[in-house]
């Protein structure tokens, strides 16, 4: 995705400098324009994609942004508030994804065993448990606290990969495989 052109070189540099910033950031969840003061504290790229891990002033929690959805942004001449980084660790590190908070649930997922070539390499995340089954399949167990980027990365898998639990994301892939079928099939 396209950051603004304007933003990245104002959000890096606050970052270098220790500097706060104010920025328009628009959420894609809500759609919804919000003002806000944080504290950079490290730029990630995930997926193709720019991230500003930072202190909200606002939320007063560590939070991702994608750089991209930062409509505008100006440093100040405020110090930033230094957060360690076993803290953003603790709040932005520990569950499956983007998307930040404790891990509420486990995914346990199992492949085929051709899928299991490429799946016993992969790092879905750094506190993930594999298992090898009897068939030769990966068993993969990872924690999330949000099932959207899970439940895209499983679909990514089609046929080859199944939920074993917990069940509401099982019914929740099985919703949107239907929903994708939908699209497919009588028409």
């Amino acid at each position: 995705r396209r950051a603004h052109a304007d933003c990245l070189p104002v959000l890096a540099r606050a970052l270098v400098e220790r500097r706060r910033l104010r920025m328009t950031y628009g959420a894609r969840s809500t759609d919804e324009l919000t003002e806000r003061e944080v504290s950079p504290q490290r730029l990630i790229h995930y997926r193709g994609n720019w991230y500003l891990d930072a202190w909200c002033h606002v939320r007063k929690s560590p939070r991702a942004f994608a750089v991209d959805a930062v409509r505008a942004a100006a440093m100040t001449e405020a110090e930033a508030r230094e957060v360690p980084v076993a803290e953003l660790e603790r709040t932005l590190g520990a569950t499956y994804g983007i998307f930040s908070g404790r891990p509420a649930h486990w995914a346990e997922l199992r492949f085929d065993t051709h899928t299991s070539r490429w799946i016993r390499d992969e790092i879905w995340h750094p506190q993930q448990q594999l298992r090898i089954d009897r068939q030769g399949r990966c068993v993969l167990r990872v924690p999330y606290a949000r099932e959207t980027e899970l439940v895209m990365d499983i679909l990514r898998h089609g046929a080859a990969v199944e939920v074993l639990s917990p069940k509401a994301l099982r019914q929740r892939v099985a919703a949107e495989a239907s929903r994708l079928a939908a699209l497919y099939v009588g028409g």
